[in-house]
């Protein structure tokens, strides 16, 4: 699936995507590696943070690939890809770049676009560091470097992808845990994986791609088992902007507030009255 690029769409261009397959993850923390050296991003993680083995901790401004290590309540003889409850869990996390995304919505500059494969993509000498897109974001991917006070993220490799490469970080995962192509190609192969996993006895097994809530689905989704609250994806992500009718309709309904009774007001007050009276 991640081996090379199909016949190109209509646009000329394919809308890829990621699926990250938590049930093949092993934690070994290649796609974080793989991510920083191609991108140059900064090393950090280096402090034990005390949870579990989870130096790295989230998605940042400096980690754009983080392998979330889930550790359960151990049960001796269970683990890897047992049907029964598995002691540990793996997952790498990554900027979800959603179709509707609330940060690139909420950028003031234009400095985050959408590229023609899909994703979403922060000019870096665009950026005035305003950080309307970190608050915008359902998932708490965006985050502002503070040394030079700029928002970063995944660029969803778009160097690599407009030469016909693949993601550094799905071409540095062992076991194909992250598998990159074209996004609906995708959503079947990770249909027919819940099928094989649901056939071995994995019933909690699922696909997070959240297409009925407002960000009208993903370009980075995952295969996970139980709650996928325990690998940071919300059960129902909202993009801001779907608050706005709402929030402009009761703020009109405010506003008309407002005037009536300033209205109501000048027409009750005792020197009105004297002055219809005079008349």
């Amino acid at each position: 699936m991640s081996a090379g690029f199909a016949l190109p769409s209509k646009n000329g261009h394919r809308t890829t995507a990621f699926l990250t397959d938590s049930t093949l993850c092993i934690g070994c923390k290649a796609c974080e590696v793989a991510c920083k050296e191609w991108n140059g991003i900064s090393a950090d993680g280096f402090d034990w943070s005390g949870f579990s083995y989870d130096n790295t901790g989230a998605v940042g401004h400096s980690t754009w690939r983080h392998v979330k290590f889930v550790e359960h309540q151990p049960e001796p003889g269970f683990g890897g890809n047992a049907a029964d409850p598995s002691s540990w869990v793996f997952s790498s996390d990554v900027c979800k770049h959603c179709e509707v995304a609330g940060c690139l919505e909420a950028c003031p500059t234009g400095s985050i676009v959408r590229t023609e494969f899909g994703g979403v993509y922060v000019q870096p000498d665009v950026c005035n560091g305003c950080g309307y897109c970190v608050v915008a974001c359902p998932f708490g991917v965006v985050q502002k470097n503070t040394d030079d006070g700029r928002a970063f993220k995944c660029t969803f490799c778009y160097d690599r992808q407009k030469v016909g490469l693949v993601p550094a970080c799905a071409t540095a995962c062992p076991t194909e845990s992250i598998k990159f192509g074209e996004i609906e190609e995708l959503r079947l192969a990770a249909q027919q994986r819940l099928q094989e996993l649901h056939g071995r006895g994995m019933t909690d097994a699922q696909l997070y791609d959240p297409r009925q809530s407002s960000v009208k689905g993903l370009h980075a989704f995952f295969i996970v088992r139980g709650d996928p609250r325990q690998y940071n994806l919300p059960p129902n992500p909202e993009a801001p902007t779907a608050y706005l009718r709402e929030g402009w309709r009761s703020s009109a309904i405010g506003a008309g507030a407002l005037v009536a009774g300033a209205l109501l007001a000048f027409l009750t007050s005792p020197g009105s009255k004297r002055k219809r009276g005079r008349r």
